[in-house]
């Protein structure tokens, strides 16, 4: 009897051990042994390069990361653009930590996340990553109610909304433009509701790299139920694998409009453009901004129309097997009236792929309306009300105060540096920052004057003349390219002049309308810390001298990964002064 009590004893103390251990082995204190190496950082979201659009001015973001170290932790801080956010102190695991944070007020522009872990002997290890707010889409084009770029979604950036998927569509990276294009597949589309995209009139652009099987299928297609294309319309392609022929067909009401369209011989390696436009005298189809045939119309009747299928016909116009298109598609707009072909071609030349004029260019920002670079596609962040006026070439930026842009360095920083540009100068105020690429200043927040990296191109002067000067930083030090009589301008004449500056390793030379105004020997750029570029002001890295934001205009802004030579630079100015 003694016997079984003592093994019922022995079970229930062996099950009562197991349950408090909740099937971990017992802890057994082991001597951790010296402290080898710093903590490690992994952050997870947001990452280099993530770029975030909403509606809203302000979103919150969930920051994911994970900290570890083979000894022991002491604390983590998580800082946002240099202003800490959270800090952690207390960790269940005290050599990792995966952690969470959701920061609720996060801003339109460029910012850095920054996380410092620090381990019980005081090793720190800092990790940092760059994302965008990006700010809400603004339609760029007169009438524009739909767009969809297909940068890895199926958000309509207008309303916010996103369309249906049916079957399995996806997304190639090489794209005409942004880093995703639609991918068709066998019996994929989108939908999307019709309300609010109508009216007498209706036009949609697109671009195509053209798959011709299967050898015809729907591309926008807007139909009531059943087989009745008196109301809609439906914008289709048919032919074989050497052409295919792209047609409209348009409901008026009492009965349908064809056009035949026109023929694109394949196979098409390029992307080519579509459109297509219905008014109440005609509809047209355009092909990479030519009219491909126009034919007379009495409008178009949308009874019964509530979903846009696109890039197929079904569900309403698969009758005569004008299903999924397996193409690849990118730029989709849509418009409430019917485009001109100037337009149309207005849409293409922005679209286009931007093809470097000058050897070397990486950065051309024309300021055509807006603050776009063409070689990269990628849109600078504005700050403040900046405006565009007829320039020396189309369009330029105009200054307004407080007012400036700013573009992420990316691909810019290279040991050799040139930037050219125009500018009409506004004397008030007496000084202003012009282009500055700089490092923050830590110690000086407020006004802001690192000058030990990167470089600092202004103005000084009075409401009759202004000198342009050069600053450069090397690391250690900075060295000043100041031309005094020579580099300063008369700018009571309201002229337009050429401003450019290059930066090698062995010196920095400063021209004004294609002649040196003043060059001098630089031991090389350093570039720690420049991660943005500032355009028309030297907010927010170059303040403490009052080098603020300039209300003059810019035009024709050019950066080069090179140091051009003073031929090259002439060749600029004369080509478009």
């Amino acid at each position: 009897m003694r016997t079984c009590k003592n093994n019922f004893l022995f079970l229930f103390l062996l099950i009562f051990t197991m349950a408090c251990n909740e099937g971990i082995d017992p802890i057994t204190k082991v001597n951790p042994g010296p402290d080898e190496s710093s903590p490690a950082i992994t952050i997870k979201y947001p990452v280099d390069g993530t770029k975030i659009q909403v509606p809203e001015l302000t979103t919150s973001i969930n920051i994911q990361f994970e900290a570890t170290d083979d000894i022991e932790l002491k604390s983590i801080s998580v800082l946002l653009d240099g202003t800490e956010i959270t800090s952690f102190s207390e960790f269940k695991d005290y050599r990792r930590a995966v952690k969470e944070y959701t920061y609720s007020n996060l801003t339109n522009g460029i910012h850095t996340l920054t996380i410092n872990a620090t381990d019980m002997e005081n090793k720190v290890t800092t990790q940092s990553v760059r994302f965008e707010k990006k700010p809400p889409y603004i339609p760029l084009y007169d009438g524009e109610t739909f767009y969809m770029p297909f940068d890895g979604d199926y958000v309509e950036k207008i309303s916010f909304k996103s369309a249906t998927k049916v079957g399995t569509p996806g997304f190639i990276t090489t794209a005409l433009k942004g880093n995703g294009a639609y991918a068709g597949a066998t019996d994929g589309y989108l939908t999307f509701p019709l309300a609010g995209l109508t009216g007498p009139e209706f036009s949609a652009g697109f671009w195509c790299k053209l798959n011709a099987t299967p050898d015809r299928a729907g591309l926008i297609s807007i139909s009531p139920g059943g087989e009745d294309r008196t109301k809609g319309l439906r914008f289709f392609r048919e032919g074989s694998a050497t052409s295919q022929r792209f047609k409209l067909n348009v409901g008026t009401g009492a009965g349908e409009t064809w056009n035949d369209g026109g023929v694109v011989n394949l196979p098409a390696n390029d992307w080519v453009h579509l459109a297509f436009t219905v008014s109440q005298t005609n509809c047209i189809v355009y092909i990479n901004g030519a009219v491909a045939t126009s034919v007379a119309n009495t409008g178009i009747d949308w009874t019964g129309c509530s979903t846009i299928s696109i890039f197929s016909g079904a569900p309403g116009f698969s009758y005569w097997s004008h299903k999924s298109d397996l193409s690849n598609f990118d730029e989709l707009r849509f418009f409430n009236k019917a485009l001109t072909q100037a337009d149309i071609q207005n849409i293409i030349q922005n679209d286009s792929p931007y093809v470097p004029k000058y050897s070397g260019e990486v950065f051309y920002m024309p300021f055509e309306g807006n603050a776009r670079d063409l070689v990269t596609n990628a849109n600078a962040t504005v700050v403040g009300a900046p405006t565009y006026a007829d320039g020396k070439i189309g369009k330029a930026y105009t200054g307004a105060a407080d007012s400036y842009l700013t573009f992420p360095t990316t691909g810019l920083k290279n040991a050799n540096f040139s930037a050219a540009f125009w500018m009409k100068v506004n004397s008030s105020p007496d000084r202003a920052g012009i282009l500055v690429m700089g490092p923050p200043d830590p110690n000086n927040t407020a006004a802001q004057n690192n000058r030990t990296a990167g470089f600092r191109f202004f103005r000084e002067g009075s409401a009759a003349s202004q000198i342009f000067k050069l600053n450069a930083g090397n690391g250690k030090a900075d060295s000043w390219f100041d031309g005094g009589a020579a580099a300063t301008v008369d700018v009571t004449t309201g002229a337009w002049n050429h401003y450019a500056y290059t930066i090698s390793g062995t010196e920095c030379v400063v021209y004004i309308n294609g002649e040196v105004v003043k060059q001098g020997s630089f031991s090389g750029i350093d570039w720690t810390g420049c991660d943005i570029l500032s355009i028309m002001s030297g907010a927010p890295r170059f303040t403490e001298w009052n080098h603020l934001s300039d209300l003059g205009m810019m035009d024709e802004l050019r950066l080069f990964n090179k140091a051009l030579s003073g031929t090259e630079v002439k060749a600029i100015f004369n080509a478009e002064k």
